[in-house]
């Protein structure tokens, strides 16, 4: 394809940044663990259900084991020596709790060792669940063929998960390769995942596992009908990401919107919680071979396209590493990207077309996920199916993976299934229309798109040098990011964040890196191919 001539010296210089940035952040962030990580792991461990008030049992575990003082030795711990001394699964032990048959300081004396083994045998079995998903997913690919352009991706929201199924149904008929069940407003500022199949929601549906089960099932459906597998997203970011995570493993999701930076500036979730959460998080989505879709795109509603796009580069470079550091392949990194700068502004394609294609040879290996305007869309349905149409371009010109379509509705409603089917006509013409231009054209050296590039790329270096200096936490409460300031010691989510003891125990990391590990791998064997 056309490519911008790019200082590679400058890249590398933001990634080392980056890497100094997520690694000191880490290396801060690693003696605590948060309440939702330890409920995450008592989903792992086979915890499910909820009491008669519809509190999920892994929060009942957890709240006790809070409340008796021994939290931080870890949820898996405890739940493996509840298990060995009374001979019952983990659930029947979190079902013990619920009816108050349990208490933690009157178990019997086990063994640390027989305590490692059953942790070892449970977790393998969780996790060889989460493998063979992701063998079937990658069965169904090769059986069905996996689009090689852009996946056209489009969203429902219904608040209904009967009604999403029917939508979703109908665009995966019309084309679509991605469906997102866009979560209802507030999901993710609760502080447990709510259960069961859900009906009600204002501006989405509710995020639960069996709302995953139900809509996997309806897209596998239509494969068969259709020939065509059609990948489905949700989110799990929010008080929740790393147990969200844990569902959307189990139940076969493809994309999952994660990243805690989102969390932070756009949710006010506390910072630690939400980065001890999202490393969690990111190594069951590894694991699981879940695509992960960060939020970079947001900072552009809340600030000038064209002035803070710099702000957008800086957060993919980080939000790199921070998977990295997780274990994830690049092939699994969904860094955001977003076409918002206002139509007004002369040359404003040009510009868009610079950074969508700065962002592609950047990040080369990295499915990007590029977001259509919304800010400047207005009631004119005219213009803004022009608009669209513009996004659609730039996409197609500069190769980007994940194209979330763009709705010229958007300023109006909720999309109808006429509204989908126009979008999904509008990126397929240009599609074809379009195919091979971005491999036959070039930048004119030290012309309009190149500059623009060159600006963006410093600018990013000259911020991430800058949060390298002064560190994360300093950063967020400095409102570098979207102009939005975070203190260290606010947001929600902080009071669930523990200081892990000594003798605390998760075997999960150490398993699910090894699977991503195993992915990595094939993902470089496959590389290899394609340059051989």
């Amino acid at each position: 394809m056309a490519k911008l001539q790019i200082d590679f010296d400058k890249v590398a210089a933001a990634r080392t940044a980056a890497h100094n940035i997520a690694v000191e952040t880490n290396e801060e962030l690693a003696s605590y663990s948060t309440e939702t990580v330890e409920r995450a792991i008592a989903r792992l461990l086979g915890i499910d259900g909820i009491n008669d008030q519809a509190v999920p049992l892994p929060n009942l575990v957890v709240e006790s084991l809070k409340d008796a003082g021994v939290l931080e030795q870890g949820t898996a711990y405890w739940l493996a020596r509840a298990a060995i001394d009374q001979g019952i699964s983990a659930q029947a032990v979190a079902e013990r709790v619920r009816d108050e048959e349990l208490n933690w300081h009157n178990l019997g004396a086990v063994d640390d060792f027989q305590v490692q083994l059953w942790l070892q045998d449970e977790a393998e079995k969780s996790v060889g669940k989460i493998r063979a998903n992701r063998l079937k997913r990658d069965a169904l690919l090769n059986e069905y063929g996996d689009p090689s352009g852009a996946l056209l991706y489009v969203i429902v929201a219904t608040g209904n998960i009967y009604e999403d199924v029917i939508q979703a149904q109908a665009a995966a008929r019309q084309g679509a390769d991605v469906i997102a069940v866009i979560r209802t407003t507030g999901q993710s500022l609760l502080d447990y995942v709510p259960y069961g199949p859900t009906t009600e929601g204002f501006g989405g549906t509710m995020a639960t596992q069996e709302n995953f089960r139900l809509m996997r099932k309806a897209l596998d459906e239509v494969a068969v009908e259709t020939g065509h597998y059609t990948r489905l997203c949700n989110y799990c970011s929010g008080l929740c990401m790393p147990e969200i995570a844990v569902m959307g493993a189990f139940e076969r999701l493809d994309v999952m919107l994660n990243d805690a930076l989102y969390g932070i500036l756009f949710r006010d979730i506390n910072m630690k919680r939400t980065l001890i959460d999202q490393a969690f998080s990111r190594m069951i989505n590894g694991a699981a071979g879940i695509i992960i879709n960060t939020g970079e795109d947001n900072y552009l509603t809340t600030s000038d396209a064209f002035e803070e796009a710099h702000t957008v580069l800086a957060s993919q470079f980080i939000n790199e590493q921070f998977a990295l550091e997780a274990g994830m392949p690049e092939e699994l990194m969904g860094l955001g990207h977003a076409f918002e700068m206002d139509p007004a502004l002369e040359n404003s394609f040009l510009y868009e077309l610079a950074q969508a294609q700065q962002a592609r040879q950047i990040f080369p290996y990295a499915p990007l996920k590029y977001m259509p305007p919304t800010k400047y869309m207005t009631g004119n349905i005219f213009k803004g199916h022009i608009q669209d149409a513009l996004f659609n371009a730039v996409t197609t010109i500069t190769h980007q993976r994940i194209h979330l379509l763009g709705m010229m509705t958007e300023a109006i409603h909720t999309p109808f299934m006429s509204d989908r089917a126009l979008s999904l006509e509008n990126a397929q013409y240009i599609a074809t229309a379009m195919k091979d231009l971005g491999d036959d054209i070039e930048f004119k050296p030290n012309g309009i798109a190149e500059t623009r590039a060159a600006e963006v790329l410093s600018k990013s270096l000259e911020l991430l040098k800058s949060i390298e200096q002064d560190g994360m936490f300093a950063t967020l409460e400095a409102g570098k990011f979207a102009g939005i300031k975070r203190p260290i010691d606010g947001g929600k989510g902080l009071k669930g964040v523990f200081l892990k003891d000594q003798h605390y125990q998760n075997p999960f990391p150490e398993l699910l890196t090894r699977e991503e590990q195993e992915q990595a791998k094939a993902y470089a064997a496959k590389r290899q191919a394609t340059r051989q």
